[in-house]
């Protein structure tokens, strides 16, 4: 609780443009390093400074105590075209919530935090092949198959421990990837065509397993006019993950192919592993198996959405995933959280949290 205390005490801080020394002379410390002390946990808050730190930030007590917030705990990266900041920020507070449930929640119903992060061992000095072939071997190590699409969610949560939450987010917001001291989430729009959802989930992926060697940025802009380096070597693995040299070879030979054949093809295909066209289209030139001046010479537009004009009839993927939705149930059902208090944070009505728990399989473990 110190820890968690201290590290709203330093968002709240932060907020306020308040450096360690001004807030030492608020609360009639000594020093900075009193402050520093508490912010980092090794310093416990006494009543009375608490409840100083809610008279002085203007918040409730609850701020440094709801266990349900993640309030200076957790680093996002969001992808997102055109929303303000002041709604991605408090998107990022409604956000927080279901991580911090899980979070909460999980090790109390015997669900662990996994004992090893993987990571790529790329940094932004390596070049574009190496993320690529970084790709490559993931989807071979994890044996992702004909369709990596269709199993790499899967395999995210499962064989390298991460959370992946299917999310109705605000209008703009693509996706994000968090990182907590111990648990690493991966947000993706389920409203998105399925070729952009597994693309963002790769991406994601990318920023998850390179985070210490290069923190991604706090807002990231899903269709930039240009491009950073890092982002550059995301697409570059996500897209090698997608479709790898070993599953597009089953494709045969693609010069063969002009114009509106050409462009059916690549339709057919995206389609079949679940990616954009357009997506298919780059990583076939920088494989070599299609001219980049037959690529470039291709409309946009005879690529959209799959391939088709609208997006194919598919249905949406279901709200967050299945171990989030076992966590919550079994938590509802030990009484470690009230049915009412998971309705609130996970934004559904008390019926569609039942239906929720019947579409994962899991009996809702409360009567209506």
């Amino acid at each position: 609780m110190s820890a968690k205390i201290g590290s709203r005490i330093k968002a709240l801080r932060e907020q306020h443009g308040q450096s360690q020394e001004d807030l030492a002379r608020l609360f009639d410390f000594k020093d900075r390093q009193t402050v520093s002390a508490i912010e980092t946990g090794e310093r416990k808050v006494s009543a009375e400074e608490l409840l100083r730190a809610v008279e002085l930030f203007g918040v409730q007590l609850d701020y440094f105590t709801d266990p349900f917030l993640l309030t200076g705990e957790g680093s996002f990266s969001w992808r997102q075209s055109g929303v303000k900041s002041a709604a991605l920020a408090n998107y990022e507070i409604d956000a927080g919530r279901l991580i911090a449930a899980f979070r909460t929640l999980g090790p109390q119903v015997g669900h662990g935090a996994p004992l090893l992060r993987r990571a790529l061992g790329l940094t932004k000095q390596s070049q574009i092949e190496e993320a690529a072939a970084a790709g490559e071997r993931l989807a071979a190590e994890y044996k992702l198959g004909d369709v990596p699409a269709a199993r790499l969610a899967e395999v995210m949560e499962r064989d390298l421990g991460l959370l992946v939450l299917m999310v109705d987010p605000i209008k703009g917001v693509s996706g994000a990837a968090c990182r907590l001291p111990e648990l690493d989430v991966v947000l993706i729009n389920r409203q998105e065509i399925a070729g952009r959802r597994h693309f963002d989930l790769a991406h994601e992926l990318f920023h998850i397993l390179t985070w210490d060697a290069m923190p991604p940025q706090h807002i990231e802009e899903a269709v930039p006019k240009t491009r950073t380096r890092v982002e550059q070597l995301a697409d570059s693995f996500a897209s090698a993950v997608l479709m790898p040299a070993s599953v597009l070879d089953r494709f045969g030979d693609w010069t063969t192919f002009q114009d509106d054949k050409l462009i059916a093809r690549l339709n057919a295909t995206a389609d079949e592993l679940l990616v954009s066209a357009s997506a298919l289209r780059w990583r076939l030139v920088s494989l070599g198996r299609l001219a980049k001046a037959v690529g470039s010479r291709i409309p946009e537009n005879r690529l959209r959405h799959n391939g088709h004009p609208k997006p194919l009839e598919e249905p949406l993927p279901p709200l967050f995933c299945k171990s989030f939705v076992e966590v919550i149930g079994r938590a509802i059902d030990q009484g470690r959280v009230a049915v009412r208090r998971v309705s609130y944070l996970l934004g559904l009505s008390i019926d569609d949290l039942a239906d929720l728990f019947k579409t994962y399989g899991v009996e809702p473990p409360f009567a209506l």
